[in-house]
């Protein structure tokens, strides 16, 4: 008699969830041993939505929680209510979550409350201050304290972890699936939009909650001084769709010389446009690892970060929000050929592209 395969239920709601869990959800449909069900909270509708369709993933369950201008509050109760049958129906053996998002935290807790074990991608970042970022920091300890499998994409991550007094049978480091999309996005597909902007290119993105209001600001008036000093330079700003993030941005930016502000553009025509950048200045997370996987000079816009290795091996800067920072070090970036080249060669921390493979090795051999 054959054995039953494996169910795993991977649950995801946000585009970085979707783009670090496709090369998972890739190598799990692989496995003839594992039965693998996708469930999307809708948690962000239109950016998911788009990579979804980049990638070519079709959920077997959308939850479509997602209303205008959604609050924690709404998104927790939702999805808690919504994921409940789902898990009644599929019976999953395992619950795979990526990151910090409400989702990983709302699908993390709804199978502790069904039972069924955890298996947390992207396990162990901390920063250390419970509200920065807010809510990621407490989400990600949460999950991880639930999780019966804790995949850390590097060492310090996994010291983390062992100072929580997690397991250290149930940690296993991988390297972070981010640079896995990225490899098989720059090598295997072509972009939907291609841009052609004049000399230097800088990409600028923020969206964090804790930057909302007066620190996009200051990011905002920084942008502006760099474009008027820099005649040589075009600034890239792909702007987040959550009102909070796109009025402010639009109402700072605007009309200003040498700044494009671009709507949501689909995942991979983003990765090959992040590819001819001169530098990158950010608050995301992932884009904290493409930049130094993909080797350019990055600017995190935050006070603090979970991602410490970039800055540790100078492959990345923080800088904060100050408006005078953040100018000071990109022209000096923008002027110092030795420094940027310094930061470009220096060594990428997160892993060499083959993360899904472990992941899906260690969940084959525990399970099946």
């Amino acid at each position: 008699m054959s054995k039953e395969r494996l169910r795993t239920l991977v649950v995801l709601g946000t585009r970085p969830e979707a783009i670090k869990l496709f090369p998972v959800i890739e190598r799990l449909r692989e496995e003839p041993a594992i039965k693998m069900t996708l469930c999307v909270t809708a948690q962000q509708r239109d950016l998911l939505d788009q990579t979804l369709t980049a990638f070519g993933l079709v959920p077997d369950y959308d939850l479509d929680v997602m209303v205008p201008d959604q609050s924690l509050f709404h998104i927790t109760r939702e999805i808690l209510s919504r994921i409940e049958p789902v898990l009644r129906e599929v019976r999953p053996g395992l619950v795979i979550v990526q990151g910090d998002a409400q989702t990983t935290f709302c699908g993390a807790l709804a199978a502790y409350y069904a039972r069924v074990p955890v298996a947390h991608v992207e396990a162990g970042l901390r920063t250390g201050d419970k509200y920065a970022p807010f809510p990621e920091e407490m989400n990600r300890r949460f999950v991880d304290q639930i999780a019966d499998f804790h995949f850390a994409p590097t060492a310090r991550a996994r010291e983390n972890l062992r100072s929580e007094g997690i397991p250290e049978e149930s940690i296993f480091v991988t390297g972070n699936t981010e640079i896995d999309t990225l490899h098989y996005v720059l090598g295997n597909l072509r972009p939907t939009i291609t841009f052609d902007f004049s000399g230097r290119v800088i990409i600028a993105t923020m969206h964090r909650r804790e930057n909302f209001g007066s620190g996009i600001d200051r990011i905002c008036e920084a942008l502006s001084l760099i474009a008027a000093r820099n005649r040589d330079v075009t600034i890239v700003v792909p702007v987040h769709p959550n009102p909070h993030v796109h009025d402010r941005i639009h109402g700072a930016l605007t009309g200003r010389k040498r700044i494009i502000l671009l709507e949501p553009i689909d995942y991979v025509s983003f990765v090959h446009l992040l590819a001819r950048a001169s530098l990158i200045l950010t608050d995301s997370g992932g884009l904290q690892e493409a930049a130094v996987g993909l080797h350019i000079p990055l600017l995190v816009l935050r006070d603090k970060t979970e991602r410490t290795e970039g800055i540790e091996t100078g492959a990345a800067l923080l800088v904060g929000t100050q408006t005078e920072h953040i100018v000071s070090e990109t022209e000096r970036l923008l002027k110092g050929e030795d420094a940027r080249r310094r930061m470009a060669s220096a060594e990428n921390p997160y892993g060499d592209g083959n993360a899904a493979d472990i992941i899906v090795n260690v969940i084959k051999e525990r399970f099946t």
